[in-house]
């Protein structure tokens, strides 16, 4: 199902005259790492592999190519265009006529079509598909940290809100990226699994009433920490002063990893993240208090209301 071309990345090693090579993988990937170094190794680089999380292209191994000549990473579009990294692409494959169990909860004839990296390839073969039922596919170019046409990340819905269509189709796993679609953008939203052939209307009412409750506590906090990644690709410091400045309980925080450990050692009532924004959606039940958005601290600050709810994305500047 994943596919690594290792033959090509050697080819674009020898062509950059490289010796020592930094490897780094997210988690779904990390198992290849021990194949990849072999055959990087048996074609004479000396390799060494990042054996940290990693959680995107927002956070390159920079401590692993301080060892090497280059850092190849795995799975993950270019948000930082460094010439001593190399964006080494993971297709995940399906056949596109899965899209066929879509087709009857799609209300539009025009439709915006999005997915994620490991399936953007495929955007042209899901996009003639549709218009062979009869379906206007749109498929708009992202940001910066989108630059494959139809592309999605956690953090960045720009290329399902640049379809301008009143309906969008996502396909992929999950319900995070197409809730997120939902709620940044204000479309109806089809999620379509590849691999199972699920399809289901997206409704985000759920991840709201979850928001509500974690809002609704942190009200009570006599202080806030305001969370800033030391991670390159996540680093809101801008965004961290402005919110800061909200609320005189708030003090800025860095941290390269949110941690709920270190969390509960600093002992604030609440914090606010402006590092990845999953974080605060998917690891809600794993921090000992309290996790809020940027948009969710507004509100409890009183300078945005629940009707302009929306989720946390990185914008481009």
């Amino acid at each position: 199902m994943w596919s690594i071309h290792t033959s090509e990345l050697i080819d674009e090693l020898r062509r950059r005259d490289v010796r020592r090579v930094a490897l780094q993988f997210p988690a779904g990937l990390k198992r290849r790492a021990p194949g990849t170094a072999a055959s990087l190794r048996d074609a004479g680089f000396e390799v060494v592999v990042s054996g940290d999380p990693c959680y995107g292209a927002c956070d390159l191994a920079l401590e692993a190519l301080a060892l090497a000549d280059v850092l190849v990473h795995f799975g993950h579009a270019p948000i930082e265009g460094r010439p001593d990294v190399i964006y080494e692409p993971v297709h995940a494959d399906f056949d596109v006529n899965v899209l066929e169990h879509a087709l009857s909860l799609l209300s539009c004839r025009r439709v915006g079509l999005v997915t994620t990296v490991q399936h953007v390839h495929l955007i042209d073969e899901m996009a003639a598909f549709l218009q062979r039922h009869g379906i206007e596919p749109v498929v708009a170019a992202g940001g910066a940290r989108t630059p494959l046409p139809g592309q999605v990340l956690g953090c960045s819905f720009e290329a399902a809100r640049k379809t301008g269509t009143d309906e969008i189709l996502f396909v992929g796993t999950g319900l995070f990226h197409p809730v997120g679609v939902r709620l940044a953008v204000g479309a109806r939203v089809v999620a379509l699994d590849p691999y199972t052939g699920a399809a289901q209307p997206v409704d985000a009412s759920r991840l709201i009433r979850q928001r509500s409750a974690v809002v609704a506590k942190a009200r009570d906090a006599g202080s806030f920490g305001i969370i800033v990644s030391t991670k390159s690709g996540q680093q809101r410091i801008e965004l961290a002063r402005r919110l800061a400045l909200l609320s005189d309980r708030a003090v800025v925080v860095l941290m390269r990893e949110v941690c709920p450990d270190e969390m509960l050692n600093l002992g604030f009532g609440a914090y606010v993240n402006t590092a990845c924004p999953r974080l605060a959606y998917d690891d809600r039940a794993r921090f000992p208090v309290p996790v809020l958005t940027p948009p969710e601290f507004e509100i409890v600050c009183g300078v945005r209301s629940w009707d302009d709810y929306t989720i946390d994305e990185f914008f481009d500047v």
